[in-house]
């Protein structure tokens, strides 16, 4: 975004390993977006609740993300199984979920030009986004990738446990009963089984362009 005064707001929302935590990235680097991974916080909720097993998580996760650098959660790994299990469990809390769609939406107060991606971003976190995108990708194309991510983190992990892990999280996600995973009406479709990561920045590009052209003009 060239001109200071106008601002973008994009959101990414899909199921696990479907290429949308790659797109938002592309996409914020190229239009100079902040961007924020929804997916990264429950990470790192469950990652602070299991290692500091607090009595009342409730008031232990207000008082850790009232002052919370997000810019600090890239230096952990936070893409264990025992944690991915475990955001799975407390994404499904509706307490959990009002602390970290506080922050989310601050987020996006403190910079108007910002991408966030997740699972209910364009549905429940930013529904006036200017841009909303649906990343799908079949469980094979999704579980090799996530396999090879994670296999240069740990060389014993299996591709069918990688797997099972990301249907068991799929499921969840869409069946549970505080912002499920849904595609929002106004979403575009990026399919990341079909398109490699050039093709995919140069199609939201091509929906990101359009957006700013209706809301400014040339």
């Amino acid at each position: 975004m060239k001109n200071k005064s106008r601002s973008i707001v994009i959101s990414c929302d899909g199921g696990a390993a479907t290429g949308k935590s790659t797109g938002a990235k592309m996409i914020s680097k190229k239009y100079k977006l902040k961007f924020l991974s929804s997916g990264l916080l429950y990470r790192y909720a469950a990652y602070i609740i299991l290692k500091n097993n607090p009595k009342n998580k409730i008031n232990f996760l207000n008082k850790k993300f009232k002052n919370l650098n997000y810019k600090k959660l890239d230096k952990i790994n936070l893409h264990s199984p025992k944690i991915s299990e475990y955001s799975a469990v407390i994404a499904k809390i509706n307490t959990v979920r009002k602390i970290l769609k506080k922050f989310q939406l601050n987020f996006s107060k403190k910079y108007k030009n910002c991408c966030i991606e997740g699972r209910d971003i364009s549905t429940k976190i930013l529904p006036y986004s200017d841009v909303k995108f649906f990343f799908v990708c079949n469980l094979n194309t999704a579980a090799s990738r996530r396999y090879k991510e994670l296999k240069k983190i740990n060389l014993k992990i299996k591709l069918k446990d990688v797997k099972k892990a990301l249907r068991t999280r799929n499921i969840s996600d869409t069946r549970r009963k505080n912002s499920p995973l849904l595609r929002h009406r106004d979403s575009v479709s990026i399919d990341t089984r079909k398109l490699n990561k050039q093709a995919m920045l140069v199609k939201m590009s091509k929906y990101v362009d359009k957006a700013i052209k209706k809301k400014y003009g040339k």
